[in-house]
């Protein structure tokens, strides 16, 4: 027997490490059970591949002993030898990531924008461009009793990297139940640990975000011929919203886990809910084998909806260098390493405590905070993030050149004949670069959509990616620009940026220039770990920064060792806000919990806005 199981999730928060721990927990312990009829033996049977390069947690959980680490290295432009630059600027006009500029006579080289596709080297007339090998991850080995773990982590200020790290931790797939821990949302990231899966599973919750980013997700599987299952975690409804989604989409509810703060409790310290909380023993154990059962089983992928595409008129690329010739306001970018600590409720929050004041969501892999604010679009255009590259084949000689230039393994030779694999095609354009045949056409991509809105609070630029499209960095940047458009009419006011999670592309450009960085965490070991690990990128970019604990009564202790750890960083602690359900009751009727109701938590948010705004 060999299964490859993806757990994965449109927003983060959703649950799904909770669930790919506690299920390969349980698989491990039933696996003579089912492997009875199987040639392999029980040893090797049971693999966790945490496959969010980003922020991962499930060594956080199962706590394996590691006994090899690998440094993953990666020949990469490193700079521009300035004897040899002519300055003709064909590296700038081949890059489509905007990693090199040309100003004033001099070449500037961003390695952190960079994709190492090595179309700069390629152009270069004079041979200026300078690659070395470069780290960009570690990928560890290790065991948890019967558990084979696999896990990489991310260097910082490396988010373009996140796909190839993804490709080496998943070289350890093999035989047995292959337990994929994803990076949630629908990108880069998420397509390559979700592609070839027997079975992918969806983690969601009963609540506007959680339902909002689902069906993002099930998008993506779709469009990669998967078809998902979901599972509801803390399914505690409050409508049929979800059931409602699920039915109309043909999309089959495989298990439901209910919301119990004993759980909540129980993963703040680190420990395994099958483990601590028997009631939930035979729950994982019944949801595990239907997971299994059903990864086993071919099923029919439900087809798409089709989406009218924008006008050629609106569609417009992006530029890295924000050129807005104005005073720009005050950049305040609230962040999470982890997913679903609540960085969108507090931003909804914040603009409703300033009053009017400019709007940025560039969380544009899982957009959320339209749900809140309810923006009416006044503007609106597609964004160019690269290019569509496709290979004639009445024109192709089969040289191979394109295949040997490809840094991303996306031209596959199938049949004696190359074709390119768009899922994994980053949209670089070195394919048409090397091909003498003429036989390789590249058209601009269409990546996502932007929107310039009107909401109760003031003006909002945000956007939306396209499903499993590439260059959110890129999006993240044309949405910040538009925002600058905004200074006239809000004479005075702050820019309130929603942030992406995690440590990659979105989330450094969402903070680069910003005035001051805020961090939501919550007091978990993997909250903790993830807001290291965006320390890291901040301290990375040289951004004042703050921390906020939600739900810092979850465990009291955790919340100490924070405040301890914000001093260690040299990081301002800002302040905490207490668990209130209240804020998803607020949710659902599209409102920030400021305007919902009166208590603890809105005097919490008050007084943390006001500190916050007296740093800005």
């Amino acid at each position: 027997m060999k299964l490859t199981i993806a757990i994965s999730s449109g927003k983060g928060g959703t649950g799904k490490t909770f669930v790919a721990s506690n299920i390969a927990a349980v698989l491990a312990d039933s696996a003579s059970e089912l492997f009875q009829d199987c040639d392999e033996g029980t040893e090797n049977a049971i693999r966790y591949l945490d496959c969010d390069v980003e922020e991962p947690n499930g060594h956080l959980f199962l706590k394996p002993v590691i006994s090899e680490e690998v440094d993953v290295m990666l020949t990469s432009p490193v700079g521009i030898d300035e004897d040899k630059c002519i300055k003709c600027g064909k590296c700038v006009e081949f890059c489509n990531y905007n990693a090199i500029a040309l100003v004033k006579e001099k070449v500037l080289f961003f390695p952190d924008l960079c994709h190492v596709c090595g179309g700069c080297k390629i152009v270069c007339p004079t041979d200026a461009i300078v690659e070395k090998d470069k780290k960009i991850g570690t990928l560890r080995h290790g065991r948890h009793g019967k558990i084979d773990f696999h896990y990489a982590m991310l260097e910082t200020a490396e988010g373009g990297m996140s796909p190839r790290l993804i490709k080496r931790v998943r070289e350890s797939i093999g035989g047995g139940i292959n337990i994929l821990d994803s990076s949630p949302g629908t990108a880069c990231p998420v397509v390559e640990t979700v592609k070839d899966v027997d079975l992918c599973v969806l983690v969601t919750d009963p609540t506007p975000f959680g339902i909002n980013d689902l069906k993002l997700a099930v998008d993506m599987c779709r469009a990669l011929e998967q078809e998902p299952v979901v599972l509801v975690n803390r399914a505690e409804y409050r409508d049929d919203s979800l059931q409602k989604y699920c039915s109309e989409a043909e999309l089959d509810i495989i298990g439901e886990i209910p919301d119990d703060r004993k759980i909540a409790e129980s993963y703040s310290v680190g420990d395994l809910a099958v483990n601590t909380l028997p009631e939930y023993r035979e729950l994982f154990h019944e949801l595990a084998l239907k997971i299994v059962r059903r990864a086993q089983t071919k099923v029919t992928v439900r087809k798409r909806k089709k989406k009218v595409a924008a006008p050629a008129a609106a569609v417009e690329k992006t530029i890295q260098y924000r050129t807005f010739s104005g005073k720009k306001p005050k950049e305040l970018v609230v962040i999470s390493g982890k997913g679903g600590t609540g960085k969108t409720s507090l931003i909804a929050c914040f603009a409703a405590l300033a009053g009017k004041t400019i709007i940025s969501d560039c969380d544009v892999d899982a957009a959320d905070l339209h749900l809140i604010l309810e923006p009416t679009s006044k503007e609106k255009g597609s964004f160019i993030g690269g290019v569509n590259a496709e290979i004639n084949q009445d024109k192709c000689t089969q040289c191979g050149a394109c295949y040997e230039a490809c840094r991303f393994d996306a031209i596959e030779k199938v049949n004696e004949t190359y074709v390119i694999n768009q899922t994994s095609c980053e949209g670089c354009g070195v394919c048409h670069l090397v091909c003498c045949d003429d036989a390789i056409t590249i058209c601009d991509a269409v990546s996502g959509e932007w929107y310039v809105s009107e909401t109760r609070f003031g003006p909002m630029s945000h956007a939306k990616l396209g499903i499993a499209e590439e260059n959110s960095g890129k999006l993240v940047t044309l949405v910040r620009s538009k925002k600058d458009g905004f200074v006239e009419k809000i004479k005075g006011g702050k820019a309130l940026i929603d942030g992406s999670p995690g440590t990659g592309c979105p989330v450094i450009a969402s903070i680069t220039g910003a005035n001051y960085a805020l961090i939501v965490t919550e007091p978990t070991v993997s909250g903790i770990h993830d807001m290291e690990r965006i320390l890291a990128v901040i301290d990375f970019f040289h951004v004042k920064s703050g921390i906020v604990v939600n739900k810092y009564d979850l465990n009291k202790s955790m919340t100490e060792r924070i405040r301890g750890l914000a001093q260690q960083y040299q990081c301002d602690f800002i302040g905490v806000i207490p668990y209130d359900k209240r804020v998803t009751e607020a949710q659902m009727e599209k409102l920030s919990v400021v305007e919902y109701a009166e208590g603890p938590v809105t005097e919490s948010i008050k007084t943390i806005w006001k500190e916050v705004e007296s740093l800005l």
